[in-house]
């Protein structure tokens, strides 16, 4: 669980940090907030918000198991565990 969250946020961060390495390339102080005006950030949350939605959109439709599968749970056979597995 958590690495589809750290995904999420790195994708999240992607904006931010290209940003940032444009202010680097620029030789800008990147750490003050003068460099950082509440429009840019405004415009750098939208974007991110845009990346993580189709991330979202991407993840849903090209993962998982096809759509006309069948889904067998872990089971136990002969007293061993069988896994769960898609047919």
């Amino acid at each position: 669980m958590m690495r589809p969250i750290l995904m999420e946020l790195g994708i999240f961060l992607i904006p931010f940090a290209v940003y940032a390495a444009y202010l680097i390339a620029n030789r800008v102080d990147f750490m003050i907030a003068a460099s950082w005006p509440a429009h840019v950030v405004l415009r750098l949350s939208l974007a991110a918000l845009v990346l993580v939605v189709v991330s979202f959109i991407l993840l849903a439709n090209f993962s998982g198991a096809p759509p006309d599968s069948t889904y067998i749970p872990a089971h136990i056979e002969n007293g061993k565990l069988v896994p769960g597995a898609e047919r």
